[in-house]
């Protein structure tokens, strides 16, 4: 198992799950990797509930706050609940167990929008996180973590957990590793930036996840599959839904509002999901193309025919029965088409070999030029661009100059031997306007001119 744990600083603190339980202790902010039954540890949380079991047998109260990206499984949610070892949960549940124990008040809920618990945890809405526990592919040498089977908010707990435990799980591929693109440009405000990412096919970040040595303070090895309930064959009535969303973008794509390759899917879990993506794959549609948060069987058949190009996942929902998620998934490791232009409504044309290669050196290119962009300092190159243009020579002082010069020379040919000027209302009168209502205009007294006085000419200029 050690050839999956290659960082020798890392190598060394290889240990038991029940030891790396031992660092959890009562009333710690635990944050878990998984997402939808994909990526959660499998090993530590059933050490901690057999701690903490056996602390209730004691007499002691020992209870924890638990973090993830979306829902994970009974052997994470299930387990806890059942030794009544939580006190506070964010911000997914679909543990029968604990939703009792959350709706009877026993276990505190954030029932916040899986988009936003990462990003509040960076505010310090929820408090410090302690304790991250993350499930891993493998460590390599220089200490970068290869992400399992979700990403969810791994990066998020990593940063912010004062103890990290990870665990290497031998049954995910090791061909996962170059899989993931993890953006690593966030920062907060007001140095926040938007992210650059237009069109399902770019990468803008890291194929790894990166955490500090210092702060991991075990490593398990483990050995074992995801958990996917295995979902019910698509009906007569998802398929009839599915025959009108797929009737539907017919007419929109007659209408001209979208192109015939269709706008990005956002897919959801469930047999009507499958249904629409059996639906798509018995149509005319080409050149699909997915950004999504769990790819199923419905997204990999468009894929295994050819009519996904190019899905982005948050998630790889394993094929239930046990097996490794590689034969199907495999695809996804292919080098990316070049997006679309704007305006393109033509489906991408199949590449060769020889363009596919192109496309992964410009890709890698592209990746090596951000990351040399990158700055320490929280902001983003394109903000860094921006701010260099400010500091740029500009014409607009001697525009300026020009302008007031001339402004000038215009009132001063106005003025007689240094006279100041009628007020505006005055010399509107004069010219025939009205000069306001029903008053006449006011005239100036006129300064007598004293002894040296000069008169006033317009500045020649060159």
């Amino acid at each position: 198992m050690l050839e999956r744990i290659t960082c020798p600083a890392l190598a060394g603190r290889v240990t038991t799950a029940a030891e790396a339980a031992a660092v959890v202790q009562p009333g710690d902010s635990v944050g878990i990797s998984g997402f939808t039954g994909a990526g959660f540890p499998k090993a530590v949380p059933r050490a901690l509930a057999a701690r903490i079991a056996a602390a209730r047998d004691r007499g002691e109260d020992f209870r924890v706050g638990l973090w993830s990206g979306a829902s994970t499984g009974p052997e994470v949610d299930g387990v806890l609940a059942g030794v009544d070892g939580l006190d506070k949960r964010l911000p997914y549940n679909s543990d029968p167990d604990l939703r009792r124990l959350i709706n009877d008040g026993t276990v505190d809920y954030v029932d916040a929008h899986l988009s936003h618990a990462a990003q509040q945890a960076w505010f310090g809405f929820y408090g410090p996180l302690d304790v991250a526990v993350v499930e891993v592919a493998a460590v390599l040498p220089n200490g970068l973590l290869v992400p399992g089977t979700s990403v969810g908010n791994n990066k998020t707990w990593l940063d912010q957990a004062g103890k990290v435990i990870l665990e290497v799980n031998r049954w995910l591929p090791r061909d996962l590793e170059g899989f993931h693109d993890v953006y690593y440009g966030a920062a907060l405000p007001p140095h926040r930036i938007p992210i650059q990412l237009t069109h399902p096919m770019q990468r803008i970040g890291d194929p790894y996840l990166r955490v500090d040595p210092a702060k991991v303070v075990a490593v398990v090895e483990t050995d074992a599959p995801d958990r996917n309930t295995p979902l019910d064959p698509p009906d007569d009535a998802s398929r009839a839904m599915a025959d009108l969303l797929v009737d539907f973008l017919r007419h929109e794509v007659r209408a001209g509002r979208i192109p015939s390759s269709l706008l990005p899917l956002q897919s959801g879990v469930g047999n009507v999901a499958n249904a629409v993506m059996e639906g798509l794959l018995a149509s005319e549609f080409e050149g699909m193309t997915a950004f999504t948060e769990v790819i199923q069987d419905g997204l990999l058949d468009l894929l295994d025919a050819g009519k996904l190009v190019s899905p982005l996942v948050d998630v790889v929902r394993a094929v239930p029965g046990g097996a490794a998620p590689v034969p199907r998934q495999r695809r996804l490791l292919q080098g990316p088409d070049p997006p679309p232009q704007p305006g393109d409504l033509q489906p991408p044309r199949a590449r060769t070999a020889a363009g596919r290669d192109r496309g992964q050196r410009h890709a890698r290119g592209r990746h090596l030029r951000q990351r040399q962009l990158h700055s320490p300092d929280g902001l983003g190159h394109h903000e860094r661009h921006r701010r260099k243009r400010r500091l740029r020579p500009q014409r607009l002082p001697q525009l300026l100059r020009r302008a007031v010069d001339s402004q000038g020379r215009r009132r001063l040919q106005d003025r007689a031997d240094g006279e100041p000027r009628r007020p505006h209302r005055a010399r509107r009168a004069r010219a025939g306007h009205r000069a306001g209502a029903g008053r006449p205009p006011r005239a100036l007294p006129e300064r007598p001119r004293r002894a040296g006085d000069r008169p006033v000419r317009a500045p020649r200029l060159p």
